[in-house]
């Protein structure tokens, strides 16, 4: 088991927002500043969910020698209306294009993700219901987000 600490910091900017940063130098603004809205910390919550079962289900898919050219995860939560005012359920909605994607094998790497691999998800999931659907596209097909 790894004893490994991951460390960030935020940083007041002022007004309203903080500037997160992770030991690289990538960075997040959180609040407003100047009237330029940021993330909020509960919108980042949701873009950790996306980015931590994204990455898990692309993983899966090439293992399993799936070719997809796109991906894009949608996804939405609804807050307690008291507070701390967790997220209570979160729908995650998985759009792939391509031709020759497997639905069952679609399945089997989101199951995975959500079941084993997504600590995000895990750790969410002890509050929240989280659902999830896919959408398979042809290659050109255009659609917009869910």
């Amino acid at each position: 088991m790894s004893e490994e600490w991951k460390e960030v910091v935020a940083e007041w900017v002022g007004e309203s927002a903080f500037q997160g940063r992770n030991p690289a130098g990538r960075y997040v603004q959180m609040g407003s500043i100047q009237g330029q809205p940021g993330i909020s910390p509960m919108e980042l919550m949701l873009i950790g969910v996306a980015g931590c079962t994204g990455m898990d289900v692309i993983s899966i898919l090439s293992k399993k020698r799936q070719k997809f050219d796109k991906l894009l995860i949608s996804i939405r939560g609804k807050r307690a209306e008291t507070h701390p005012r967790v997220y209570t359920e979160i729908e995650v909605i998985y759009q792939l294009w391509g031709d020759q994607v497997d639905p069952k094998m679609v399945e089997h790497a989101i199951h995975l993700s959500e079941e084993k691999y997504c600590s995000v998800s895990a750790m969410l999931s002890a509050k929240a219901t989280i659902r999830s659907k896919y959408i398979i596209h042809q290659p050109d097909e255009s659609v917009l987000p869910v």
